[in-house]
């Protein structure tokens, strides 16, 4: 199935080229019309003392997305009080786009694997595809050993595909993306100690860092 909208969230503190070809990449395997970036408020599984505010990590979102075709900043999760819970931003995307359009939520292997602790979590099988992003070197294919206990008789895999459908309709969709090592705690780490991020984001972001000074009197969290 073509078309529909991809959601990548998270904290992009600051945002990098990983996580903009791991959304490429899902946009381009999915055939999806957009990517939309949704970057957290509170993020309820991190440390809620954001090195920098949720303002700076917004623009710096947009600067890396900016007239990039199929990508889009949705701040949606800005605009709403307290805690940033994914289920909410399903939701609300449900009711912007109707119940037709093809949603997939897309999420790294190592979140997939707490997600068990994430509110309504059972539910969120029922609003989207959840797309479970791996990079190398973890080759270990996705089982139904991975999903959360309570969920796994609801799923039947489905090897015409390799995904795993749900008794929604939807799936969960295993996805190998391009194995970039770069991490925003290692940047930060950077450049607190006043070391070069050339390649590791977009120009344009490493532009508003330098020119607001982000992150160069914090330690690496």
């Amino acid at each position: 199935m073509a078309g529909g909208v991809g959601i990548l969230g998270g904290t992009f503190d600051p945002v990098h080229v990983a996580h903009l070809r791991a959304a490429e990449d899902a946009r381009e395997a999915l055939g999806l019309d957009e990517i939309r970036f949704v970057p957290a408020a509170i993020p309820p599984h991190k440390d809620p003392r954001a090195p920098v505010a949720a303002a700076a990590r917004l623009r710096m979102l947009e600067l890396a997305t900016a007239n990039v075709p199929g990508f889009r900043v949705w701040p949606v999760e800005l605009e709403r009080r307290g805690p940033s819970y994914s289920i909410d931003t399903l939701r609300a995307l449900r009711t912007e786009v109707g119940p037709t359009t093809r949603v997939a939520f897309l999420l790294g292997r190592d979140a997939f694997a707490e997600f068990d602790t994430w509110k309504d979590y059972a539910t969120i099988f029922t609003l989207c595809d959840v797309v479970v992003m791996t990079r190398p070197p973890i080759s270990a294919p996705l089982s139904l050993a991975d999903f959360p206990v309570a969920t796994r008789g609801v799923f039947c895999y489905d090897a015409g595909s390799g995904s795993f459908l749900h008794e929604s309709g939807h799936r969960v969709i295993p996805l190998s993306v391009v194995a970039l090592d770069i991490s925003a705690t290692d940047i930060r780490s950077r450049l607190a100690a006043g070391r070069s991020i050339r390649f590791l984001v977009p120009p344009a972001v490493q532009a508003h860092i330098e020119s607001n000074g982000l992150y160069r009197s914090m330690q690496a969290s």
